[in-house]
């Protein structure tokens, strides 16, 4: 048999019946009588020899003490006398649970600590109370009951671990309160009536919360600031002050700084010491309207712990701009207009907000025989003829000076100018010309005609310009025909000759006969940057010496304006005359034998004195040797 058994149930309390069967006659004496003994489950249980009704034999029993018991029944025939026979069978029985215990807090104080810097929401820690029930019987409920922080802490019930988490409710702050005592009570969420009389069925605790100190930024006095100042203020005038504090209790001083980011023109600056924001450079509203900054603020001793505050920085309108004409005015008037005839509606806007809306005034800026104009009080004015009859051939164009002013202090005003065309118009007014060189074109030239005209004129200047360019073209091809063409100009050929061996570019025969000169050819062995046109000289008499010949073309190179500055080696080949001080060649000197004296050098002046020391020398060491 198994059987469960609800808890603290009184004596005698019916829990299960047990029956037993004797195949026995029963009408034959006892033989089938069966009578109920227990031998196992005292003295907890007992059971009834005629019926087999097994009942609890002791008051409150406890499920908490022993849950489980096996009672064994014996069922004997014969009236339970002996010489009769039995059987036995087991009973388990199970205690179930009552809730007949109330939660208890192991400890009657529990201490926690927090951070003041916790934010809204941090869980601090946990509280839990026993209870020996189980399942719902044991199910509790926390909530703060009694304390000085009942409006700071909140206590939040965890369903599957039956803890009490206590929570941050509002933000801390240490310098303000260190310590909290919070009573916190559990209690069963599920009370039997009928155990009433075993006491409340909850427990309370006392909480101590410390708060602990944290290095905190500083704290604006503000959560935004807002500065309204007018467009015309003068540099370095402090439009605001923003304060700020260390929440700390060492109250470090502050450095307010502006977060530049906001400020990319550097309009403001802060002073850095008492946060007052002042002006850099000129404000203007009609740029800008609204600024908005961002001051930081930071602990001197800890620069890293800052903190930052929006500031909105309103511009206020001044009337420091003048009105103008809305839009460009195309204006004309016909030639058959009539005195007092309307050519024109003109308006204004300004760049200025004055708190009283726009009002502008219009009027001449001198009396104007021709035209005139008229307020219409709305901010529009119009324009007006004042006689009868106008002449494009006499004047094609009126320049009409308006002056447009506001009503706002100071006044501000501005002269536009009308520009006004003469035109010729159809009977309803409709402006059909206003060129008075129009009348002046043969009538039988239509525009086809003119168009056709233009387009000549432009093939006929592409022709020209594509001969010119090809002739150009033309003008840059080498026309070097013969080795022997020699000129004798200057040219840059941006290389490097061959030395005194190399005779390839110039003829040595040229030099000694002048006269073989050919006029009109070029070079052909190197194509020169720059062509110069030849010049026409003279030749030299056959009988003229070459040194003659060269010092007459150096000459004349010299005296020509238009002669290249580039420098050019040639090579003629002809030494001259001996010179005065004779060879100087050290090769003609190394195959004499005997010693040289070369102490004249030094009398030919400083030029020489390099090459005296090195001869000199030369000797000196030879003797010493």
């Amino acid at each position: 048999y198994q059987v469960k058994l609800r808890g603290l149930d009184v004596s005698g309390t019916s829990v299960v019946q047990v029956t037993a069967t004797d195949a026995d006659d029963p009408s034959y004496g006892n033989s089938a009588r069966v009578i109920y003994s227990i031998l196992q489950g005292q003295p907890y249980f007992s059971v009834e020899p005629e019926t087999g009704i097994i009942r609890t034999a002791l008051p409150n029993m406890n499920r908490e003490n022993r849950e489980q018991y096996q009672v064994v029944i014996q069922a004997k025939d014969m009236g339970g006398q002996m010489g009769g026979l039995s059987g036995t069978t087991t009973v388990n029985i199970t205690l179930t649970d009552v809730n007949d215990n109330p939660p208890r807090f192991p400890q009657s104080t529990i201490h926690l600590r927090i951070p003041e810097s916790s934010p809204v929401g941090t869980a601090i820690g946990s509280v839990k109370a026993t209870d020996a029930d189980t399942g719902k019987n044991a199910e509790v409920e926390y909530r703060i009951v009694d304390g000085d922080g009942t409006d700071m802490f909140d206590i939040v019930t965890q369903k599957d671990t039956q803890e009490g988490i206590i929570t941050v409710r509002k933000p801390l702050d240490y310098e303000t309160r260190r310590l909290y005592t919070l009573k916190v009570e559990a209690e069963n969420t599920h009370v039997d009536p009928r155990f009433y009389y075993l006491g409340p069925f909850k427990d309370t605790t006392i909480v101590k919360i410390s708060v602990e100190d944290v290095d905190e930024p500083p704290v604006f006095s503000r959560s935004s600031y807002l500065f309204e100042v007018h467009e015309d203020i003068e540099l370095g005038t402090i439009i605001g002050t923003v304060m700020a504090r260390d929440p700390d209790s060492a109250s470090s001083p502050i450095r307010f700084s502006l977060d530049r980011h906001t400020d990319l023109d550097r309009i403001f600056n802060i002073h850095s010491g008492n946060g007052s924001i002042y002006t850099s450079k000129p404000l203007d509203r009609e740029i800008s309207q609204w600024h908005n900054l961002s001051v930081i603020a930071a602990e001197i001793n800890n620069p890293k712990d800052t903190t930052r505050v929006p500031v909105y920085v309103r511009i206020l309108d001044v009337n420091d701009n003048a009105p103008q004409f809305a839009v460009f005015y195309d204006t004309f008037v016909c030639e058959n207009a009539r005195a007092g005839q309307l050519i024109q509606t003109i308006s204004a806007v300004d760049k200025d907000d004055p708190l009283g809306g726009q009002k502008f005034f219009f009027s001449l800026a001198a009396v104007n025989p021709n035209f005139t104009v008229q307020d219409n009080e709305d901010n529009t004015a119009r324009i007006l003829t004042r006689r009868n009859g106008f002449s494009r051939h006499e004047i094609s164009t009126y320049l009409l000076p308006v002056v447009i002013s506001d009503n706002d202090y100071p006044i501000q005003s501005s002269t536009g100018t009308l520009t006004i065309r003469v035109c010729a118009c159809d009977s309803r007014g409709n402006m059909q010309s206003c060129n008075a060189e129009a009348l002046l074109l043969p009538a039988g030239l239509s525009t086809g005609a003119l168009v056709a005209i233009l387009l000549c004129i432009i093939i006929l200047l592409v022709i020209v310009v594509l001969f010119a360019a090809l002739k150009r073209q033309r003008k840059k091809e080498p026309l070097i025909l013969s080795k022997e063409d020699i000129r004798d100009n200057i040219v840059s050929y941006n290389d490097e000759g061959g030395g005194e061996e190399d005779t390839q570019a110039f003829d040595i025969g040229t030099l000694r006969n002048p006269a073989a000169i050919e006029d009109k050819k070029l070079r052909r062995d190197i194509i020169p940057e720059t062509l110069f046109v030849p010049r026409r000289t003279p030749s030299a008499p056959d009988n003229t010496d070459v040194r003659d010949f060269i010092n007459q073309r150096l000459k004349e190179h010299d005296t020509d304006p238009s002669a290249p500055p580039y420098d050019s080696l040639a090579t003629y080949a002809y030494e001259g005359n001996d010179s005065i001080a004779e060879s100087l060649s050290s090769l003609e000197s190394g195959t004499t034998e005997g010693d040289q004296n070369y102490d004249y050098l030094r009398e030919w002046g400083p030029r020489f004195n390099k090459l005296a020391e090195m001869y000199g020398g030369g000797e000196s060491d030879k003797d010493t040797s």
